[in-house]
């Protein structure tokens, strides 16, 4: 498989090889940084763990150059950071039993360049090589750059496609902003309450974002919690850690399907459920 930098790799935790480790795949991420895929896309971890039927692959599109740093991390350069993540995802894979852990080494300006389709090529190239049932990426609601150029790019790459190599499933997750404000009825929930020590290892792992100054691990799990207990508040707690993705699904379907339209649509639904509460209410008390 050739992909356009370089410094891409394919990583297989069970040297099974990067031809049958693809085609074996059942569920895939596509990401933006290292440790993204392990905080929005454990639910595809978590379905494949441990079966022989079904398996997760995880992509992340940039270098992690950029990254904060302190602590033991403080006086690395960025390539020296390039390094050391690249080690912690492979980690990450390893853990979680991932089929295939892909690396293109794309820098986050390269990601961001609307001009520059590089990276939806390698996409377009590892879905088709895949063709998971379930794609898992960013949603287009999220607030870090980055992460919504990837989703722009994974959006591009699978509308590219033939019909038939396109995932029947296909999700924007949480990260840099949760999707709690959705309302209930678009959510897609995520029960995640299985193998919590696992999920805690998957975030562990990252030790350059921990100990460099940002503390996702706890994050990440107290966000689950969080959603698990005010997911309903009229109902006790049916979970221990719930996350919340936008269905994209239509996005790649109808290729004709505006994109800004589409997570707009979202937003003005959740503003119609603000007004309508607020109206009721004030006329009820008069």
């Amino acid at each position: 498989m050739y992909f356009k930098k370089p410094g891409a790799e394919i990583y297989v935790p069970d040297g099974i090889g990067a031809e049958k480790a693809l085609s074996r795949t059942t569920m895939m991420a596509i990401s933006a940084h290292q440790d993204d895929i392990e905080i929005m896309a454990y639910d595809g971890i978590l379905k494949c763990f441990g079966k022989g039927d079904e398996w997760f692959t995880g992509v992340v599109v940039t270098n992690g150059a950029g990254s904060a740093r302190d602590g033991l991390y403080a006086s690395y350069s960025d390539f020296d950071m390039q390094i050391v993540r690249r080690k912690e995802q492979k980690k990450a894979a390893y853990v979680g039993e991932y089929s295939a852990q892909i690396l293109l080494d794309y820098s986050s300006a390269e990601v961001k360049d609307s001009q520059n389709n590089e990276s939806v090529e390698d996409l377009k190239q590892l879905i088709d090589a895949a063709r998971p049932r379930v794609i898992y990426t960013h949603n287009l609601a999220d607030k870090h750059e980055s992460h919504v150029a990837v989703v722009l790019k994974v959006i591009q790459a699978i509308r590219q496609l033939p019909a038939d190599s396109r995932p029947e499933q296909f999700y924007g997750c949480e990260v840099w902003r949760d999707l709690d404000w959705l309302p209930d009825n678009d959510k897609n929930v995520f029960d995640l309450s299985q193998h919590e020590n696992i999920a805690m290892a998957l975030l562990g792992v990252f030790d350059s974002q921990i100990c460099g100054g940002k503390r996702y691990d706890l994050a990440v799990m107290g966000r689950r919690r969080a959603n698990a207990t005010f997911s309903a508040s009229h109902a006790t707690d049916t979970s221990d850690a719930l996350s919340y993705a936008i269905d994209l699904t239509p996005l790649i379907k109808d290729v004709n399907l505006n994109i800004e339209n589409y997570i707009l649509s979202y937003i003005e639904k959740f503003k119609a459920e603000v007004k309508e509460r607020i109206n009721r209410l004030t006329l009820h008390h008069g």
